[in-house]
């Protein structure tokens, strides 16, 4: 009884004792008002530019017809680009692993698809009977042309778009491709076309005709420059762009991947011919990928087109080839 007595005499001196405490403290001092915080900024993917400083050229130099390539060869004789890239093996290949539709990994097997990568097995097969005998090597846009001059790959099939500037540096196959820039922005938006973004932020790819013909429009929009085409989708998604601008092939593959939250608007204001990148001084090599697309155009095309593109881009058919 005495034991119990002390011990809930304790207790009740120490909960007075905390109760004094706790209420001197709050008499004696001033609650701190917690600092402001304002809505904190997204980070920008690596390598995003705001507005960079653009080399001339693109799509200004008509000095020539890019659309007209070397006529086709289908031979392979000794000594040639074709018999050297036999002998070791395997063909390189420059490609995109980011854009949906054209050129992707696919995240369950981690296979590379698209319509891109369609055309690069064609190339293979031609050499070595063997769609699978390429090795792939994931390029950004900026690297391209120097992936050629360096002699890194082969070929580069990445949405590439042959105008004169790029064919003093490079070589291109026929055009296997037409595609025309238009504008991709949140569902909610009420922009109609690329005039209606002037000194607002759009994005494009680093090194890319669209991300010139951008800083060329009129309001001019401000370019934001990235290195991958899904970084657009990205900022676009965090509203850190107001807009998307590059070809409609690409953008229909960031359209499938946010169907609800983004619209392609506008109609094409540009053509893009697409071509196959090749080594300068590697003709023959022009030559034969040439004959591979002739052979392509004829039923591989547009398997590859109806499989990938036609439910985003409606039907289609292969352009036909130039030849100087």
């Amino acid at each position: 009884m005495k034991t119990r007595t002390r011990t809930g005499t304790r207790g009740l001196a120490l909960a007075c004792a905390l109760t004094l405490s706790v209420a001197g403290c709050a008499a004696g001092t001033r609650p701190v008002d917690p600092a402001p915080v304002d809505s904190a900024q997204r980070p920008l993917p690596a390598g995003t530019e705001i507005d960079p400083r653009l080399d001339a050229g693109g799509t200004t130099d008509e000095s020539c017809d890019p659309t007209a390539s070397l006529a086709p060869d289908s031979s392979i004789p000794s000594g040639s680009t074709m018999a050297e890239i036999q002998e070791r093996g395997h063909l390189v290949a420059g490609v995109d692993q980011n854009t949906f539709l054209f050129g992707f990994s696919d995240p369950e097997t981690g296979r590379l698809n698209g319509f891109d990568i369609d055309m690069v097995r064609e190339i293979a097969r031609a050499l070595f009977g063997d769609p699978e005998a390429v090795r792939f090597r994931a390029i950004s846009s900026a690297q391209r042309i120097e992936a050629l001059r360096n002699g890194e790959v082969d070929v580069v099939v990445r949405t590439f778009s042959v105008t004169c500037e790029r064919l003093g540096d490079i070589n291109f196959s026929s055009v296997y491709y037409v595609a025309g820039q238009r504008v991709l922005v949140g569902s909610d938006s009420t922009v109609r076309e690329l005039s209606d973004l002037g000194g607002k932020r759009v994005c494009a790819a680093k090194d890319s005709t669209s991300l010139r013909n951008i800083a060329a429009a009129e309001p001019r929009p401000v370019p934001v420059a990235v290195n991958d085409w899904s970084d657009c989708l990205v900022l676009l998604q965090q509203g850190q762009v107001a807009a998307v601008s590059t070809d409609d092939t690409i953008l229909a593959g960031l359209r499938a991947q946010d169907r609800t939250g983004t619209k392609i608007v506008g109609d094409r204001f540009t053509d893009e011919y697409y071509g196959i990148g090749i080594p300068k001084d590697n003709e023959d090599m022009v030559r034969f990928v040439n004959s591979v697309l002739a052979d392509v155009r004829g039923g591989a095309w547009q398997d590859s087109y109806d499989r990938w593109l036609r439910e985003d881009l409606g039907p289609a058919s292969p352009p036909e080839p130039e030849y100087r």
